[in-house]
């Protein structure tokens, strides 16, 4: 999807759907406020990315399917179709990253958002520069991952009895996690939700700021590193201490080795 670096640390291209390179990585703004949208355009247009704003559902999927995007910065609050189900639409059909950009004082739409696939969110009114610090670090999940993965569903009808995690086991119904001996983990509910949205999510790299909305911490990335590391203890297996949840530096955590 994207090629070598550039001199900004930017992938310079990214690629159509016939798998020819085309420019800078292309960033679609869906907004319906013109004056922020053309100033997230010329901004990021600045610091070495396409960007081309629109300013509803229809006209996404049109500039989708003329080009892939390497990112999406979704506005929740859209006239028609309203952000969440674009965000749906596109985790389903595209490998593009999404950052959703919801009102301040709605931490429901953030959840709803990552719930649904998104991989970040902004807080309006935003800076550009953090704006554009969450679309590089998007870019760069996107250059490392190796396949688009599905996002985990908000109502999944037919969760899969067992998922794993590692050499571990977690289901999802009874919400318990069992060691490979089948002897059940004691978990706290902070550790619980962690484990299972990993186990939703495998492969995918989740910030702190991700993961401590989808598991209510509020945004407190500190108590997010400490449950992550009590969990981690509790999921070591092995003489060597096998470890299934990796630390991307800069980034957050990513769930690896699913188990045989």
């Amino acid at each position: 999807m994207v090629g070598a670096r550039g001199p900004s640390g930017n992938p310079p291209g990214v690629r159509t759907g016939s798998g020819e390179v085309v420019g800078n990585p292309l960033v679609l703004v869906v907004e319906d406020e013109i004056d922020l949208r053309d100033a997230v355009v010329e901004y990021l247009g600045e610091m070495e990315f396409d960007a081309h704003g629109v300013s509803d559902g229809a006209a996404m999927r049109a500039a989708v399917a003329a080009r892939m995007p390497a990112v999406v910065v979704l506005d929740i609050a859209l006239p028609g179709e309203t952000g969440l189900a674009l965000c749906r639409w596109l985790r389903r059909e595209t490998p593009a990253g999404i950052i959703m950009a919801t009102a301040a004082g709605q931490p429901l739409d953030r959840v709803v958002g990552l719930e649904l696939g998104a991989d970040d969110y902004v807080v309006k009114p935003y800076e550009l520069r953090e704006l554009l610090a969450r679309v590089r670090s998007v870019v760069r999940r996107i250059a490392r991952a190796p396949a688009p993965l599905d996002p985990a569903p908000v109502l999944a009808p037919a969760a899969p009895a067992m998922l794993p995690v590692g050499a571990f086991r977690l289901d999802p119904r009874g919400l318990r996690l069992v060691d490979p001996a089948g002897a059940e983990v004691h978990l706290t509910q902070t550790e619980l939700a962690l484990v299972r949205i990993f186990a939703e999510r495998p492969g995918r790299v989740l910030s702190r700021t991700a993961l401590a909305e989808l598991v209510g911490a509020r945004g407190d990335g500190r108590a997010i590193d400490i449950a992550v590391m009590r969990l981690r203890k509790k999921l070591e297996h092995g003489p060597a201490g096998d470890q299934p949840i990796r630390t991307v530096r800069g980034e957050g955590y990513r769930l690896d080795g699913t188990g045989s």
